[in-house]
């Protein structure tokens, strides 16, 4: 984990309107091997539909642990490619609005 990503408050684990996280057949069973379990039962369990993971009321990821000073993230090492590539290219929201 970066350095500047420590103090972030999870700028990656919302959702913004109409954005969509992306789940792929190979994040599936990642997510499956991280938690010992089949692929159809993280689907179950953890999907809101066939291609992307449920939220929380609030838009968070559900993997999101709250108030956690570091790794936020409870499926860091088997998280989606998406999550991987954030912030896709772009500027961190994070780190622009520290800098501005």
């Amino acid at each position: 984990m970066d350095f500047f990503c420590k103090g972030c408050p999870a700028y990656c684990c919302y959702q913004e309107d109409g954005a969509v996280l992306l789940i792929t057949a190979e994040d599936v069973n990642r997510l499956a091997r991280f938690f010992g379990l089949r692929d159809g039962e993280v689907r179950r369990q953890y999907m809101a539909n066939r291609h992307s993971l449920l939220v929380k009321e609030d838009r968070s990821c559900i993997f999101l642990v709250q108030g956690a000073t570091r790794q936020r993230c409870l499926v860091y090492p088997a998280r989606p490619d998406q999550c991987r590539s954030f912030p896709h290219g772009q500027p961190c929201p994070y780190l622009a609005a520290r800098s501005g």
